[in-house]
Formats: structure tokens, sequence, C-alpha cells
């Protein structure tokens, strides 16, 4: 039997990023395509449910140029639907679950914010090996609630494909919950592709818009990317910076790597061993 395959995203099931990734994965085993009935960037990990996330699921077609496929739009969080996904569409166990391919870098610290990073820990959480994808847009002032249909998502379905496909056939190893890849704008298909840590850099910077300076006046806020900015030369921003594909480990256990005795000794405090 083939492998099944879950495609999810945060723009919602009309994006033509969900569209690529099918197009990357339909000749790797069986697709499962269930997704936010629209746009949900940086809705995180959030299960909240109230009127517009109901739960409410939807057939619809999910169209890549000459091909389609049946998927699932579904009024819900990005995590939750991924949990729709799992609990009530999945005929057979998950073998890989594919978030994106976003529209927009997720690079640094912002990927807790992220909610084509917090469908794929959903994911993960369930035991899923988990791949999240997101293509580098152009421009400060990108709009993630309108899709772009001139970004081109050819270079992401090749390495969407080829990475993919290696996690089907091997085993990651512990503790590598989500592999985060990086598409750069100006990646091709015989970009150099890295293995990298995240970042410890706060790569969006919020800016308030549609406000003159008045406290308890509506605000709206945007996020700029500090394009080629980046912390330490062994992360995403940095292999971003230089135009090359990245892939980062992420893990669901948000331990600090701190050496718990020394914390232990400075709370005075011991530390609890197993």
């Amino acid at each position: 039997m083939n492998p099944l395959i879950l495609i999810t995203n945060d723009d919602g099931i009309n994006s033509p990023g969900l569209a690529a990734a099918a197009e990357a994965l339909h000749s790797l085993g069986d697709l499962l395509i269930a997704a936010p009935f629209e746009q949900q960037t940086s809705m995180g990990r959030s299960k909240t449910q109230q009127r517009r996330r109901d739960g409410t699921i939807t057939k619809t077609t999910v169209k890549y140029g000459d091909h389609s496929w049946e998927g699932y739009s579904i009024k819900s969080t990005p995590a939750l639907a991924v949990e729709h996904a799992i609990v009530e569409l999945a005929d057979r166990p998950i073998a890989l679950a594919v978030s994106g391919i976003n529209y927009g870098e997720n690079v640094g610290s912002v990927v807790t914010a992220s909610g084509t990073i917090g469908a794929a820990l959903e994911a993960a959480d369930k035991g899923i090996p988990t791949l999240a994808v997101s293509q580098e847009i152009d421009g400060h002032n990108f709009n993630p609630h309108i899709y772009n249909e001139a970004v081109d998502f050819s270079t992401a379905i090749h390495f969407t494909h080829q990475i993919a496909e290696k996690i089907l056939n091997k085993s990651l190893p512990f503790d590598t919950d989500v592999l985060k890849m990086e598409i750069p704008i100006s990646a091709t298909t015989d970009t150099e592709c890295f293995v990298t840590r995240l970042d410890r850099y706060s790569y969006y910077t919020p800016v308030i818009q549609d406000r003159e300076n008045q406290m308890g006046t509506p605000a709206r806020f945007s996020h700029e990317p500090n394009k080629g900015k980046y912390n330490k030369e062994d992360t995403d921003t940095y292999a971003l910076a230089q135009g090359w594909v990245s892939i980062t480990p992420l893990s669901i256990d948000l331990t600090s790597r701190v050496e718990l005795p020394e914390l232990a000794a400075i709370l005075g405090t011991s530390v609890l061993i197993q």
C-alpha cells in the first residue's frame, strides 16, 4: 500500500503553495490534503474554536497545472486542521506530514508564531515525521493575505520532493521531530542545501500601521523582514542571506540546553534525576 502523506498549511486551502506541495508529493504516495478554509498566518499552534472556526469540513479540489486532487477545507486553525485530518479523515496511519509551501520565510525566532510550523509541530506531536517548507518572498510590502500568483514554486517543489522522499525511506534521528526547510527566492534546483541551526534572531520587526500615534484607537501591525540580517553563520538566517537552501531540525522538547545542575545551583534547588 502506498504511504499516506498529509499536506496542510496556514495560508489556506486555496493557496497556490499548497497546490505546489501536492505537485511535489503526489508521486510519492497517496495524498490527504486538509487545510484551513482561509488564511491563518501567525496562528502558531493555536486550537481556539469560535464561530468562524467551528470545525466544518468541506470537500474541494486542489489544482496545479494539469493535475488535480481531492482536498478538504476545514474551518479551523492550522493545528486543528491537522487534528481533524488525523482523527476524522485519515483511513490509515499517516507516514509523512508536509506543512506548506508557505508564502514567506520562517526563520529565526518567528517559528514559535508561525502557523506553518504550528501545524507541523501538531503532526509531530502525534508521532508523524514532518517537513515544513517555506518560500522566501521578495520585497518588504508583501501581504500574506493576498495570494501572489507570480510566485515561482518550482525550486521549492524540487526540494520538497527530494527531502520528503528521503524522510519516507529513512528514519530521522531521535529528537528530530520537524525538518524546517527554507527556499531562498534566488534558489534554483542546483542551489546548495545545508543543515543549519535556528538563529536566535528576531527576523521580523513589528511596525504600527493605520494609527496616528494615539492610544485607544485601532492599530494594525505589519511585520517587516530584516532581509540579509543574521546573528550567527551556522543558522537558517545566514543560509537565507547567502541564497542557500537550509534545513533546520526542530524538536517538540522546548527544554533549554542549560546544564541543569548549574541552574539548580543558582536557584538553590536540586535536579530531578530519573
